[in-house]
């Protein structure tokens, strides 16, 4: 390239910085000038608002305050109050405050480190592990906060419920409720416990299959924790479970409302007492979609809920027969 085309093209790359740092300033003037009367705009930060300080027109109201939420007086409570980092979790057992080191061998630019360096950062990971887990209480809650995230992921209940568990086994180990069972266990009773209270239960085979701990050992284990802790835990709603079943299914909106239908007549008619919520969620769907015209087979049913085909039949009966009762009532 000659020098006279590079210094055109310089010319030129200067001639159109020139001209969008003078659009910027400009948007910047037009920001700042009162639409009503061109005079200058202040910002009360105390109002939040956006005033002219010439005619008093308020320009912007209720605009969003982004400083902190508390107040300070002096630099030691400043201090005191200020925070930085993601907010804590109950889902680590350190909640969240300690730190990781990341498992790529590669610096802040991309590029991989050397052998010496991979040997050193391996050393490094080796000791923070031992440094985050001080005690053997450590211990404990991190091998059970890990076994309730693989379950929860397994079986896709969302955070919330997690969250929960979570609160509920650190309660458990707190009062001294481990010894004599096993960390899965009590881990596998505080998930089944959260997700029932948080609306969102799965049926103690679902539970079973993503456990490491058997429905025998699940179901007493809940039954102490409950007890223990004092944990309020309302009966399982059938109307919970619809919402999955129809999902997995591939039903209509018009079929999941039939099946709440079927199983509010249900209730109404006491028929619901001493039965699996999970069975007669899944004959009213079942019953739903044969009512809706959608071709759904109890084979399909019984393997989305995980009951048996005659449960499905058996609960079927009971629901129109609850239905046909109240619609001649």
């Amino acid at each position: 390239m000659s020098d006279t085309q590079l210094r055109d093209r310089t010319e030129g790359y200067s001639a159109a910085r020139t001209d969008t740092v003078e659009h910027e300033h400009e948007a910047e003037r037009e920001e700042l000038v009162c639409p009503e009367c061109g005079g200058n705009v202040v910002v009360d930060e105390s109002r939040g608002e956006t005033v002219c300080s010439d005619c008093g027109l308020v320009v912007d109201e209720d605009s969003i305050d982004r400083g902190p939420e508390w107040r300070a007086f002096d630099s030691a409570e400043r201090d005191q109050k200020s925070r930085v980092g993601a907010p804590t979790t109950n889902l680590m057992h350190d909640k969240g405050l300690s730190t990781n080191i990341g498992w790529q061998n590669k610096d802040a630019y991309g590029n991989s480190l050397s052998s010496r360096q991979r040997e050193q950062m391996q050393r490094l990971r080796t000791w923070n592990e031992r440094f985050r887990t001080r005690d053997s209480k450590e211990r404990n809650l991190k091998q059970a906060l890990g076994e309730i995230d693989r379950m929860a992921s397994a079986l896709g209940l969302p955070e919330n419920v997690r969250e929960t568990a979570s609160v509920i086994y650190r309660r458990a180990l707190d009062e001294d409720l481990l010894p004599g069972r096993s960390i899965e266990g009590v881990a596998t009773a505080a998930l089944y416990a959260a997700a029932r209270q948080a609306g969102t239960p799965r049926s103690l085979d679902e539970i079973e299959r993503v456990s490491r701990v058997d429905k025998m050992e699940l179901t007493r284990t809940y039954r102490y924790v409950v007890r223990e802790l004092k944990l309020e835990v309302e009966p399982a709603d059938p109307a919970q479970y619809v919402p999955r079943f129809a999902s997995d299914l591939d039903l209509s909106d018009e079929a999941e409302r039939r099946a709440r239908e079927l199983l509010e007549s249900a209730k109404r008619a006491a028929i619901h007492s001493g039965k699996s919520p999970v069975g007669l969620a899944a004959a009213a769907v079942y019953a739903a979609a044969l009512l809706t015209n959608e071709k759904v087979t109890q084979n399909q049913v019984s393997e989305v809920a995980d009951v048996s085909e005659v449960t499905i039949r058996n609960r079927y009966k009971e629901l129109l027969e609850a239905s046909d009762a109240g619609v001649a009532a």
